[in-house]
């Protein structure tokens, strides 16, 4: 069901816990699972993010994609951390079975949600970044339209 990768990212996360007086954090959440995903960020004057942590309550994938989230993105500019997509971290995992794909979008929105965060805290605006949801449901239920 699930590949190795994913079973070593849940087994033996990276990058969990919080950063103090981060650059950027970013909350998400799925009502319908009741996963929540939250990413920390210190990002340097260059705009690189030097450190990354997260906190997840959630399903073992939740946990998996919020670890191989916060790796693609570790020493990673702003503008390059804003293409990882929840295709990108699935990939990175070897994929996930379909009903969790939810959680790779958590990945995702979580990662867009601090950079939010960060581009508010600095009065500056991210090219490609949009604002993004508290709940992935609503994101989900909008493309199902």
């Amino acid at each position: 069901m699930y590949s190795d990768k994913v079973m070593d990212h849940f087994n033996n996360p990276r990058n969990v816990g919080e950063i103090e007086n981060p650059s950027g954090v970013g909350t998400v959440g799925n009502a319908k699972c009741g996963d929540i995903m939250r990413m920390y960020f210190d990002i340097d004057e260059q705009g690189v993010i030097r450190d990354v942590k997260f906190k997840t309550f959630g399903c073992g994938a939740a946990i998996a994609t919020s670890s191989m989230a916060t790796e693609l993105v570790k020493g990673k500019t702003v503008q390059e951390a804003l293409t990882v997509t929840n295709q990108a971290v699935m990939e990175a995992l070897d994929g996930l079975p379909p009903v969790k794909v939810h959680c790779s979008l958590l990945a995702e929105e979580a990662i867009h949600a601090a950079l939010w965060d960060y581009a508010e805290k600095n009065h500056i605006t991210i090219e490609g970044l949009k604002k993004p949801v508290d709940d992935i449901a609503e994101k989900e239920e909008a493309e199902e339209e």
